[in-house]
């Protein structure tokens, strides 16, 4: 069975209030979040497992995979449900063979020419990074735009792929009929009062799509 990516929160302690982690992600699940991906770039592996079990049996209930960035080896102690790459870390083949059949890898591609490497590899989705400016991401390659990523779109075939970089209510139905097959978010919903109401704020773009789409 895929996994539901359509409302995919990336995640870690650099963007969460101080000591909020856990409840932004408890709140972000009640107003409908699909998927979680756990990012920490400098936690130590030993906490950087026993947060990830953590969050993995939290979100159990709700029947919402939680994803690793970067670390396979976090993944496959934790017990979460899989990896989350970057162009620079162990090779999807590699992770695949570690992980398993079942495990749900992605990959992140800034480019055409790294969109049509990843046609050759064995993965579950394909992330288009980023679309918009972000200052979530330090390092990010220069914005995709809607053209950008609409010509990865056409790359991918039948592969899924999700958006990322700056989405907001306010240009999550462009992004979706640029051809996304969910939307990844960050700032918009860790650096809010309300992630609850920040969730539930995507949520009805993606319904409202839904709509759309079925009317035509």
């Amino acid at each position: 069975m895929k996994p539901d990516l359509s409302l995919y929160l990336v995640i870690g302690t650099e963007f969460a209030p101080a000591g909020k982690l856990k409840d932004t992600i408890a709140k972000a699940a009640r107003g409908g979040i699909t998927a979680v991906q756990l990012r920490e770039k400098y936690m130590p592996a030993r906490q950087y497992v026993e947060l990830a079990k953590s969050l993995k049996n939290m979100l159990r209930s709700r029947k919402i995979p939680l994803m690793i960035n970067d670390r396979v080896d976090v993944a496959l102690v934790s017990g979460a449900d899989g990896v989350h790459l970057g162009q620079s870390d162990i090779d999807p083949l590699s992770a695949r063979r570690i992980l398993g059949k079942n495990a749900i890898i992605g990959l992140s591609v800034e480019n055409e020419s790294q969109a049509r490497s990843a046609l050759k590899l064995p993965l579950s989705y394909v992330s288009a990074s980023p679309v918009f400016f972000t200052s979530s991401k330090n390092d990010a390659a220069s914005p995709l735009g809607l053209e950008g990523f609409s010509r990865i779109r056409k790359i991918m075939k039948d592969t899924r792929l999700v958006a990322i970089g700056g989405i907001n209510p306010s240009n999550a139905r462009s992004v979706i009929a640029a051809g996304a097959d969910g939307l990844c978010v960050v700032s918009y919903i860790c650096l809010t009062t309300s992630p609850f109401q920040a969730a539930k704020n995507m949520e009805k773009c993606l319904a409202g799509n839904k709509n759309e789409a079925q009317k035509a």
